[in-house]
């Protein structure tokens, strides 16, 4: 599992690093700032998570190294919320493990870009992570809006719906449908790039992600 790209750890110049740090820190306090009393800081810390994950993951080319980043990124946006009131002080396991599951699903993600498209794989990671914080954002700026089906198809949804779970339940039993959500497109993904270059494994993690969707949907 730490390598899911094949490939020799990338060299990483300061300028992808630079692009990590944005993705995973920066942008969400900024947007924390502008859009914090819109849409709370959960949303923004999902986003942070996984724009550390994918992004770190495909710049890299290793899979734990997404890991680390995207955790790292989601304890210091949890402290920083906390730190400024925006979130009470409420770490549990239940948090702890949709940080943690959230981390290896993104990180895996940003893995299989960086094995199908190399050195261009963090781009696609970047234009993933803009598209579903521009749709989250949305979401929150104009409710009702957008339809729930296409909330629920997004894995950044998922992990908002995870942590917000676990910090206002504090129990698995309410993060539970995005956390197997999660969990299995997750697995598919990885099916996918450990079989690269075959692509018959994609039409297994699509139709997992649609069907782990309409869990989410209906839970």
């Amino acid at each position: 599992m730490n390598d899911l790209s094949h490939e020799e750890p990338k060299a990483l110049s300061v300028y992808t690093w630079f692009i990590v740090a944005i993705a995973g820190l920066v942008a969400p306090v900024i947007a924390l700032l502008f859009f914090g009393e819109l849409m709370g800081p959960v949303p923004l810390i999902s986003i942070g998570l996984m724009g550390a994950g994918i992004i770190g993951a495909a710049v890299a080319g290793r899979f734990w190294i997404g890991v680390l980043l995207a955790i790292a990124a989601a304890m210091a946006l949890l402290a920083y919320t906390q730190a400024i009131g925006a979130l009470p002080f409420a770490y549990s396991a239940a948090l702890g493990l949709a940080v943690f599951v959230a981390s290896v699903s993104f990180a895996i993600r940003g893995a299989l870009f960086a094995r199908s498209a190399q050195d261009k794989g963090w781009w696609i990671a970047l234009f993933v992570v803009a598209g579903e914080a521009a749709i989250l954002i949305t979401a929150a700026a104009r409710p009702g809006d957008l339809p729930l089906w296409l909330l629920a198809l997004l894995p950044a949804q998922w992990t908002n719906l995870a942590i917000q779970a676990s910090l206002t339940a504090g129990d698995l039993d309410a993060a539970m449908a995005p956390l197997i959500a999660l969990t299995g497109t997750a697995a598919a993904t990885a099916l996918v790039a450990r079989l690269w270059p075959r692509r018959w494994p994609y039409a297994i993690m699509f139709s997992t992600w649609i069907a782990l969707s309409a869990l989410v949907y209906h839970a």
